[in-house]
């Protein structure tokens, strides 16, 4: 009994202290009186039409506070009643408003009572009629805008500014190695095998397989590289254009070397300013390189976030029922959009952005970067527009080839994806990035995933058409047709087009240019010769008007080629470039006193015919033995100017211009004892003496062209 009595006197002691507890805390609780300074950490996430607002509240002080509001209001409304969000329990730290106007500045301020009661008593309408609110600091923040032709300009900015980097580092890049891009193509095309190493490695040495397949269809079109030679290039350019993809994965998404381009700029800025060329051409890579990542960045934040009910998402599912048809409707969406930005690599970077914001899913970007593959065959068509039929085939062999390995894809994507996801997720070890219904789940990781299909596709692709090489180059044969060759229009074969991206290549589609020049006035010296020979009227007058059209001709090069000289001589040239444009300026212009003076041989011929005056056999037999000379000249020089500039020899090329002048001086000397002695009249004599010291003049002018070639002028 004793003992219950003192257990029931311990219960009643803990009663009486927890009332007096409770009762002081009660009271401890009414008499608070918060500060704004209990809001802590204000911040603001802007979205299209509103904002998601977070801060925090004082540790020591959330114990008194049940719930929070906000209130907002537009700049311009200053003055004007304010708007409230519904009542917050205090243990969030954030919250979402809609309904804003899109594009406007706002201010913001959170609030609660500040002896911590309920809001929600002093409510009338939702907005609070108490005056004792206690108030945080005003926040800041301006909407995003919505969808429209503003964020629509921002966008196609943001791209520009992608294609731009890639441009300007592509160009840096072939400007700081042509030499060794050349050369690559020149050593390493002996088999189509070899061709496709040498296209891989020149398409990702630059990051351009438009710049490689350029440059293949004027090799082809110069004669350097046949058409199974450039199918090959063709392939491995393929291959190398998706090295973009996994940079643009990697580097764009992944570690988002946007936030460093100012540094890559800052690194690459001083080059632009040293002396060297290649150095300079350096400079250009690395700011593009950086540009290229800015655009990539801002391109990311202009494509829009869509939940899945939205209009887009629901127009792609929708084809989900029909996913054939589907996906040949997004090739062609592909092939479009790389046709009008005239860049597979911005078409990707396009693509890649959708998927990783979830715009579009995983199967539909893999369809539209196939449509990219065939959209960037445009540009190998348009450059062989202007080129021969050889040219024209081996664009053609480039559009077959990804036209059938996108055609075998169509029906095998599926599978292709099957492959891609155990690829990424067994070989590289990332999360899978599409459910078990094949719906992206993982934006990061699909970005991964496509650049791993579009390398595995193309490598694939490579390996299937190889074999099939020889029959694409029959099957190019037969759909470009040749229309035969005419000699007698003036047309610029090589350089009609205007200059290309890439100086080093406009040098050599000059040089083209000036060994077709050079062949012009070896058929004018044939024709002279014919001239002198002939003795029927009707086949001279042939041969008159022949020799007067190429001679118009010849004005007409050397003012093009000129003319195209200058304009690339604005561009970025590396030092031996400047050089070789230097002499190719001095070439043309002995090319075309060359036919003058073969003009004037034939006008002095046409002098004599009219004065009904000849020339006898001696007379004749040594004007065709110095033309056999000269002949000897023009076969040096056009050896010189088809080959290499650096490999050119002039010993030969003096010693036949010796030749030339000896036998001239021969030839004068007869000619002096034959008029001392009255053997023939005085003016056919004179005419002849014109003749003759005419064509060795050519051989001046032939010894000029092979001097200038050489670097001596």
């Amino acid at each position: 009994m004793k003992k219950s009595l003192t257990i029931f006197k311990s219960f009643l002691l803990a009663v009486i202290m927890l009332l007096s507890v409770n009762s002081f805390a009660n009271e401890a609780t009414s008499n608070i009186k918060l500060s704004n300074g209990i809001f802590k950490n204000l911040s603001t996430s802007p979205i299209e039409g509103g904002a998601v607002f977070s801060w925090m509240i004082d540790y020591d002080s959330i114990a008194y506070v049940k719930n929070v509001i906000i209130k907002y209001q537009r700049k311009l409304d200053k003055g004007k009643p304010w708007k409230y969000s519904p009542v917050i329990d205090a243990k969030n730290t954030s919250f979402k408003i809609d309904g804003m106007k899109s594009g406007e500045k706002y201010v913001w301020e959170i609030g609660c009572l500040e002896n911590g009661e309920d809001i929600k008593t002093t409510l009338k309408n939702g907005i609070p009629q108490s005056e004792e609110l206690v108030w945080s600091s005003k926040g800041k923040f301006q909407t995003e805008r919505s969808w429209g032709l503003y964020k629509f300009l921002v966008l196609l900015g943001s791209l520009g500014l992608f294609i731009f980097g890639m441009k300007l580092m592509s160009e840096g890049l072939q400007q700081s190695a042509a030499g060794g891009l050349r050369k690559i193509l020149s050593t390493m095309t002996k088999n189509r095998y070899l061709g496709v190493l040498s296209g891989f490695l020149i398409t990702a040495l630059v990051q351009s397989s438009s710049a490689t397949t350029v440059m293949t269809v004027s090799f082809v079109n110069a004669g350097l590289l046949t058409l199974l030679e450039s199918s090959g290039v063709m392939m491995g350019a393929n291959i190398g254009t998706t090295i973009t993809g996994w940079l643009v994965s990697l580097f764009g998404f992944k570690i988002s070397l946007s936030s460093y381009s100012l540094i890559f700029i800052a690194i690459g800025a001083p080059l632009m300013f040293m002396a060297r060329k290649n150095v300079k051409g350096w400079a250009n890579a690395i700011i593009g390189f950086a540009i290229l990542f800015m655009g990539l960045g801002f391109l990311k934040d202009s494509v829009p976030d869509l939940d899945a009910d939205s209009g887009i998402v629901q127009f792609f599912t929708q084809f989900s029922n029909s996913p054939f048809i589907g996906r040949i409707a997004f090739v062609l969406l592909g092939t479009l959009v790389t046709v009008v930005v005239q860049s597979s690599s911005a078409a990707m970077a396009l693509t890649l952005t959708m998927v990783l914001k979830g715009i579009i899913p995983f199967e539909v970007g893999a369809a539209m970067i196939l449509g990219e593959n065939i959209g960037t065959t445009i540009t190998a068509e348009l450059a062989s527009l202007v080129g021969n039929v050889h040219a024209k085939r081996s664009a053609r062999i480039h559009s077959m080839f990804n036209i059938v390995g996108v055609g075998w894809m169509i029906f095998l994507m599926p599978v292709f994806l099957g492959v891609v996801t155990w690829f990424t997720s067994n070989i590289l070890g990332m999360d899978p990035f599409l459910d078990d219904m094949g719906n992206t789940i993982n934006g990061a990781g699909a970005t991964i995933g496509l650049s791993a299909f579009h390398t595995i596709f193309n490598l694939t692709n490579v390996l299937l058409l190889i074999w099939f090489v020889p029959l694409l180059v029959r099957l190019a044969e037969m759909t470009v047709k040749s229309k035969g060759e005419d000699d007698e229009i003036f047309k610029l074969e090589f350089i009609a087009g205007g200059i290309t991206s890439t100086p080093e290549i406009s040098i050599l589609e000059a040089k083209k240019e000036i060994v077709k020049f050079a062949e012009l006035t070896k058929k004018m010296h044939f024709k002279s010769q014919d001239l002198i020979n002939e003795t029927d009227v009707k086949l001279r007058g042939k041969l008159m008007k022949k020799i007067i059209k190429y001679e118009d001709i010849t004005d007409n090069l050397e003012s093009e080629i000129a003319h195209y000289l200058g304009k690339v001589s604005i561009s970025e040239l590396s030092d031996k470039s400047s050089i070789e444009l230097r002499s190719m300026l001095s070439i043309t212009s002995d090319l075309e006193r060359i036919g003058d003076i073969y003009m004037e041989i034939s006008k002095a011929v046409d002098k004599k015919i009219d004065a009904k005056l000849w020339f006898d056999q001696n007379q004749r037999d040594n004007l065709n033995k110095l033309f056999s000379e000269v002949e000897k000249g023009f076969e040096i020089m056009m050896k010189n100017l088809i080959g290499n500039y650096d490999d050119i020899k002039l010993d030969i090329a003096i010693k036949q211009e010796i030749a030339i002048n000896e036998m001239r001086n021969e030839i004068r000397k007869k000619h002096l004892k034959s008029m001392e002695k009255g053997d023939y009249n005085a003016q056919s004599g004179l005419i002849y003496s014109n003749i003759f010291s005419s064509i060795e003049r050519i051989g001046d002018h032939i010894i000029n062209v092979s001097e200038a070639a050489s670097g001596d002028i």
